[in-house]
């Protein structure tokens, strides 16, 4: 009778544990997966250059992307639509990243929170035992010990497992530690033999998407002469919009007045001239323009000689595509200065840093 009893207990303990463990495989990679999505931001935004600062630095190492691959549609995109542009980016970099650290950071990262839950699971399973021991206690006492252990490890509730609930109080609680035991470790085994994980996990958990929250939770109105976008760190900030450094107007696909010529003025430049621009408003002065009203009014725009030789190369660079693309050509009044001609690619990227290190 006492081995029947053993006999019986043991393989209740068996179905029990497995059915368990089968019920915990989706919330155990879940988690495995946010906390290894959470670390390797972690690590990114210290690794990885492009991401190691404030948004400053990121549109640096975009800029410099661009003038690599010299794509001028992928220039367009980043004067129309700068959020999305930054948030591909980030996209892109984390992708790199992953698929070049995948052996030597993102497995280990995964395997070394496995075993961290692994170990919180076994250590519920044993005190939820001597807990049912206590306490004379049967599965139900046993199960409902057991979830509120991991409550905060992972996402699931007693009601979760209530599928798994057995009324036979001879199971052998020792013996059912042991089956949990074994049954994690062949489910862990196939959690962290994936690549795929990033695509498994939740959008809103992804390494990616928690780096887009940390830099482009921010200001992205655009200059209405220039486009460059605001530099506030918040979103719905109190004052006027401003950044440390404006662009030629030209890119934005302005023209100088009452001509079709590509106008290589810069804005704070305008400010301090006679020169006038047309709304549909009427016209107003350069010096005077938020009298313009709307976005004009929003915008502090101080003048400043400095012109950043970066966007000189790009003008150049892109003369006759930038006509094209805006219809509008590069001579007389908009004709570009003979010594702009001279910068080379290098020139405008190396301009990067110390334009980035005023900011």
């Amino acid at each position: 009778i006492i081995f029947q009893k053993y006999c019986h207990g043991a393989t209740s303990a068996a179905i029990f544990g497995k059915n368990i463990c089968q019920k915990l495989k989706e919330p155990i990679e879940q988690s495995v997966y946010k906390k290894t999505a959470r670390d390797l931001a972690a690590e990114m935004r210290t690794e990885c250059a492009s991401l190691n600062g404030n948004r400053s630095n990121l549109e640096k190492h975009i800029l410099e992307t661009l003038a690599e691959e010299e794509d001028l549609e992928k220039y367009i995109d980043y004067f129309n639509n700068p959020r999305d542009h930054f948030k591909s980016f980030i996209r892109d970099e984390v992708s790199i990243y992953i698929t070049d650290q995948f052996s030597v950071s993102v497995l280990p990262k995964m395997k070394e929170n496995i075993e961290l839950l692994q170990q919180k699971i076994m250590k519920a399973a044993h005190e939820s035992t001597e807990h049912v021991q206590v306490n004379s206690g049967d599965v139900g006492l046993w199960l409902k010990s057991f979830s509120q252990q991991l409550s905060d490890e992972l996402i699931f509730s007693e009601k979760d497992l209530s599928g798994v609930k057995h009324d036979d109080a001879d199971v052998d609680f020792k013996f059912l530690e042991d089956v949990i035991r074994k049954e994690l470790s062949a489910i862990t085994s196939d959690i962290s033999n994936t690549h795929t994980y990033n695509t498994k996990l939740d959008v809103k958990f992804r390494p990616d998407e928690l780096l887009i929250d940390h830099l482009c939770q921010c200001c992205w109105v655009q200059c209405p002469f220039c486009g460059a976008t605001c530099t506030n760190t918040r979103e719905n900030h109190d004052g006027d919009h401003s950044v440390p450094f404006h662009r030629l107007i030209g890119i934005n696909g302005n023209r100088c007045f009452l001509s079709q010529n590509f106008c290589v003025d810069i804005c704070t430049n305008l400010v301090a001239s006679d020169k006038d621009f047309l709304t549909l408003g009427g016209l107003f002065p350069y010096k005077e323009y938020r009298k313009a009203g709307g976005v004009y009014a929003k915008w502090s725009i101080t003048p400043d000689c400095f012109e950043l030789p970066y966007w000189k190369w790009f003008v150049c660079r892109f003369q006759k595509d930038l006509g094209n693309h805006y219809k509008k050509k590069c001579v007389g009044n908009g004709e570009i200065p003979d010594q702009w001609k001279k910068l080379r690619k290098q020139d405008a990227i190396e301009s990067l840093d110390k334009y980035f290190k005023k900011m």
